[in-house]
């Protein structure tokens, strides 16, 4: 058995893709249109294991997708939590679980992803702003 794809559904691939390549780093692997059936497929790999992909789904016709908690997260180990967070920060995006013991964190992609970021290796030693910063919304 080889593991494939986790598929999401997103409602701004623009927006998707700004979070997922623009802001954790992932690289677009291939895409697929499919304009009779109406939806598109992009497909991203993290640079160390570009074969284990994320399968983002557009639909073309507007759908509000619930928040599905059973679905839980996807996760990601970063080479400095604390950079890629304030990075994430830089690009407005929440994080609703910072780093304070410099090892996890949790953020959520524009269509409320679950995504946890873990720091490769050993834990980074606590600083801030993140010691003091407390969980924001659902994680």
């Amino acid at each position: 058995m080889k593991y494939l794809h986790a598929m999401v559904r997103v409602r701004d691939l623009d927006a998707s893709l700004a979070f997922f390549r623009d802001g954790l780093g992932l690289l677009e692997t291939r895409r697929r249109d499919h304009p009779q059936g109406r939806f598109t497929l992009v497909y991203l790999g993290a640079p160390e294991n570009p074969e284990a992909e994320i399968e983002l789904t557009w639909n073309y016709d507007d759908e509000v997708y619930a928040s599905a908690r059973n679905f839980g997260h996807l996760a990601f180990a970063v080479d400095d939590i604390h950079a890629t967070c304030a990075h994430l920060q830089t690009l407005g995006i929440t994080i609703n679980r910072p780093p304070r013991d410099g090892h996890m964190a949790f953020v959520r992609s524009p269509d409320g992803i679950s995504i946890e970021l873990l720091q490769k290796g050993a834990s980074l030693p606590p600083r801030e702003p993140w010691v003091s910063m407390p969980n924001t919304g659902q994680w």
